[in-house]
């Protein structure tokens, strides 16, 4: 297991780009290159076609939701960001098109809107983008599962006094590959959560960008993943402070268990000179289960301008808590329920946060699954 910490990037001098020169083959020396394992990446690094698309299902629309098909130019044009690495421009230039979901102004959606898209084995190359118009409010959950090579731009803007809460969920088959960047735009006075919850996959690199569009927006980044044996799981953040009395917050965690499991989260926040009145903090927690797992923890901020409100970070990596393990087996619970109930007590801050009753049903559960087919592997490392 390990902790890194590296000096900070410029990330203001990093451009997102629809053109695919300016989006070379990494050779894995490049620092947003060098802990990821290209070889397990590199279908979706390929410039080939893609050969077919997910599955898709919806839940019902609220009247005035929108599913809309985008050329590509006009899909570009919209898209908040360009991409800011290879697969993702890959993503847009070979997947022949956008979907755009539409929320439209001063809508309030009670309901969650549910889209599952599923993989059956092929190269697919995807383009979404989700607009919440001025005033709405939403919820919107994107569930992958099967199997799949996926590459994937999502852009997402939050138009002014908007709340959206959007709901990444990974919960591949284990041999699913997936790299992608969710971009996204947040209004003045908007609120914007996002939950990226990475529970399955051979390897899954996710870059995710917020920016602001005017003062007083916030953002809340949250995230889970459970790697276990020869997974590779990779999450990374970038908050660009450009306006003035803006806040963001990132809380991820992270478990670990079986050889060869591996993580990686780095989060960087940039406060530029005109963002005055800044508020923002990011924190990253890793579990440790098992021998032989790796967590490689990476915050980095840059403050450019002293009128702040505050910002800070912090990192840990450890095993279980002796002392919650003791306290609940000296009340007597075998210590395989002890350990479960660590685990659940470890993710369950964020799980709550999320508000969808199904979705943290699902989340529960899975963390259940994960637990049940390695408590062997647990108990033997902690013997």
């Amino acid at each position: 297991m390990g902790v890194s910490h590296n000096p900070i990037v410029d990330r203001g001098a990093t451009k997102g780009s629809f053109d695919l020169s300016d989006h070379p083959m990494p050779n894995g020396r490049e620092e947003a290159w060098r802990f990821t394992p290209l070889g397990r990446l590199r279908s979706v690094l390929d410039e080939r076609p893609a050969e077919g698309h997910l599955e898709w299902s919806t839940s019902a629309l609220p009247d005035g939701v929108e599913l809309v098909e985008l050329s590509s130019s006009d899909a570009r044009a919209r898209t908040v960001e360009p991409p800011v690495d290879r697969a993702a421009a890959l993503a847009v230039a070979l997947s022949g098109g956008a979907t755009l979901l539409r929320i439209p102004d001063r809508l309030v959606v009670t309901e969650p809107i549910t889209i599952r898209l599923h993989g059956t084995g092929q190269d697919v190359r995807g383009h979404l983008l989700v607009e919440a118009g001025a005033e709405s409010v939403a919820s919107v959950v994107l569930e992958r599962t099967g199997s799949a090579t996926y590459s994937e731009l999502v852009s997402v803007r939050v138009g002014d006094q908007a709340a959206l809460d959007i709901a990444f969920l990974q919960l591949w088959d284990d041999g699913a590959v997936h790299a992608g960047h969710i971009a996204a735009l947040v209004g003045r006075d908007a609120r914007l959560r996002t939950f990226t919850v990475t529970f399955g996959g051979e390897s899954v690199r996710l870059v995710q960008t917020v920016g602001y569009a005017g003062p007083g927006g916030s953002a809340d980044l949250f995230g889970l993943y459970f790697a276990d044996a020869g997974q590779h799981f990779e999450h990374r953040s970038f908050i660009d402070h450009t306006e003035p009395n803006c806040r963001s917050n990132a809380m991820f965690k992270g478990a670990l268990q079986g050889a060869g499991a591996r993580t990686v989260w780095v989060g960087d926040v940039l406060i530029r000179p005109e963002a005055t009145g800044t508020s923002t903090y990011e924190v990253n927690r890793n579990l440790i289960l098992s021998d032989g797992a790796r967590a490689d923890s990476i915050p980095n901020l840059e403050i450019e301008t002293g009128e702040i409100v505050g910002a800070g970070h912090a990192s840990a990596t450890g095993r279980f808590d002796d002392e919650q393990m003791f306290y609940l087996r000296a009340r007597g619970i075998p210590e395989d329920e002890a350990r479960r109930l660590v685990v659940r007590g470890f993710f369950a801050a964020v799980i709550h946060e999320i508000g969808v009753a199904s979705v943290e049903q699902t989340l529960n559960d899975a963390i259940e699954r994960e637990l049940e087919k390695n408590m062997a592997v647990i108990a033997g490392s902690a013997s």
